[in-house]
């Protein structure tokens, strides 16, 4: 049987995109090398071998003449710079129209229909903000009121944050269930994020296992439906169920950060996870000849990009890198490994929001020729390696 597996390391850009002024941002953004240059230089030995420092810029990791892998920067064809633009384009979703984005907050007949059909008696914030900076600012407000924080950014999302321990959980999911209806049409916006987070040790602190993003469903199938059709089931884990709306997604597992993700993808590897406990509502499959695991890691993008710390990026970094040789010996003859990002998010530069950037590829398998992969204009060339590998 053969699998392939894509892991998405969230935000990890190589270098702005030549439309990036479009977007709000400025030629000197490059999240990989930035955060590279500001540690005085990245420990990812197994990076170096997948051939890593071979690609543009890149001087914190030396170049190898030997890598092991396939090694190449991917351009963005989509208009955007958000996680479903990105992870819809790696699954051949190209998006001609970005989605909307909100710089102003929200208009009052967004605000006031959700306010009338969550009968939550009125909201917080309604602006653009840094998530953790938003909760400090208004917590006390909101344990006064009762009324959830909403915010937004640079990016389409309508973000809600609740304190669990004022307002449950399952209310938060509703709210964002109600504003997930609302948010279509001419509104056009990405994602709806619940946002939960409690008091711990005096600081309010978002809980990111509890985090669930509800994405606007693919506009028509994406290569994950298309393996499905082929006798293959797809494994997402961490936030990719909620990407795809669950569309496309035979098996789904959700993580509170890299290391769950990581250990949860490399049991995968090894089967060592009971698949029958991870099937989605939407399918049933019962026998099967190949498998697409799907990864997204997020602690770079929402744990340190958003909150500019280049530091905590490069260790997440180097923990990734720190599971690569377990993941190539789990790996068998007939398994295809892909390490990508979606976007970038750059801790080095003004402003907390994604920065539109192109990014790395690199692919590994026991059994294909490492080489430069040159002058690629789409991130559906991996939607394009997947079918190939699969021979669909």
């Amino acid at each position: 049987m053969k699998r392939a597996i894509v892991i998405v390391i969230d935000s990890m850009g190589i270098g702005a995109m030549e439309d990036c002024a479009q977007y709000g941002d400025t030629i000197e953004c490059n999240t990989l090398c930035n955060v590279a240059k500001y540690v005085n230089g990245l420990n990812c030995p197994n990076l170096y071998k997948f051939g890593l420092g071979n690609l543009d810029n890149v001087k914190s990791i030396d170049k190898n003449p030997n890598a092991i892998a396939q090694y190449g920067i991917m351009k963005e064809t989509s208009k955007g710079k958000d996680t479903t633009t990105g992870h819809w384009e790696m699954m051949g979703l190209i998006l001609d129209k970005p989605f909307k984005v909100y710089p102003q907050g929200f208009p009052p007949e967004i605000i006031d229909r959700f306010i009338k059909e969550t009968n939550c008696g009125g909201i917080l914030a309604n602006y653009p903000a840094s998530g953790t900076k938003v909760i400090e600012d208004l917590h006390k407000e909101h344990e006064k009121t009762k009324f959830p924080i909403i915010y937004t950014s640079a990016d389409s999302v309508f973000q809600i944050a609740v304190d669990i321990d004022i307002i449950p959980v399952e209310k938060l999911y509703e709210y964002c269930t109600i504003a997930r209806n609302i948010l279509t049409d001419e509104y056009n916006v990405s994602r709806v994020i619940a946002r939960p987070y409690r008091m711990i040790d005096g600081k309010p602190t978002r809980i990111g296992a509890l985090r669930r993003d509800y994405s606007v469903e693919p506009f028509k199938d994406s290569t994950c439906d298309i393996i499905l059709k082929n006798n293959g089931i797809v494994l997402g884990i961490g936030k990719i169920e909620d990407i795809f709306v669950g569309k496309g997604i035979s098996h789904a597992i959700h993580t509170g950060g890299n290391t769950e993700g990581l250990e949860i993808t490399l049991k995968a590897l090894r089967n060592e996870l009971n698949l029958d406990e991870l099937k989605t509502s939407k399918y049933d499959i019962k026998t099967y000849d190949k498998e697409f695991i799907f990864t997204n890691l997020v602690d770079t993008d929402m744990l340190y990009g958003h909150r500019n710390d280049p530091v905590g990026y490069a260790r997440a970094i180097e923990e990734i890198d720190s599971y690569l040789p377990e993941f190539m010996n789990a790996m068998r003859e007939d398994d295809l490994l892909i390490i990508t990002a979606d976007h970038g998010c750059d801790p080095t530069v003004k402003g907390t929001d994604h920065t539109r950037e192109r990014v790395p590829i690199l692919i590994y398998s026991k059994n294909i020729t490492p080489k430069h992969l040159e002058n690629i204009n789409s991130f559906d060339y991996i939607s394009e390696r997947i079918k190939a590998w699969f021979n669909i």
